[in-house]
């Protein structure tokens, strides 16, 4: 059965093969690319690397340690104008997922706005209150020293 259809190719497979008069010899390189992977699932990689991507959760802070923060802000609201260089780790909560970061910034304070409760810092850096975790700073060396 196999030579019955090499038979019927017979008067064609030994004629030259055929070259177009009106369009140009495509190169490899352009012929390989109608090969090359097809991405059917737009989006997918990026997906699958936001999925992957780690967040940590929010710890809740006790009273004692809410405290503490409170009394640290107050602190700097009364010498603001000694521009003390502080410490402030906060929790910034991620856009795309549950979860967030903890960051940490170093700078003066310029402002603490009670009202829509930030901490602002000089190079513009603004800090929700609820989201700080932990202050430190040399001003308040004299507070830890007696807890110690």
């Amino acid at each position: 059965m196999a030579d019955k259809k090499i038979e019927d190719y017979q008067e064609i497979i030994n004629l030259p093969h055929h070259v177009s008069k009106n369009r140009s010899h495509m190169s490899m390189r352009d012929r390989a690319a109608q090969f090359s992977p097809f991405a059917a699932l737009t989006g997918y990689d990026a997906a699958v690397k936001e999925t992957a991507r780690l967040t940590d959760q929010r710890e809740e802070l006790d009273e004692e340690v809410k405290e503490k923060i409170s009394e640290r802000l107050n602190l700097i609201q009364g010498n603001l104008t000694a521009a003390p260089v502080v410490e402030i780790t906060y929790f910034v909560p991620d856009k795309r997922k549950e979860g967030g970061s903890y960051c940490t910034a170093t700078g003066t304070v310029k402002k603490i706005d009670e009202f829509q409760r930030l901490v602002v810092l000089t190079d513009g850096t603004e800090i929700q209150i609820d989201e700080i975790i932990e202050i430190n700073g040399e001003m308040f060396q004299p507070l830890d020293d007696s807890f110690a």
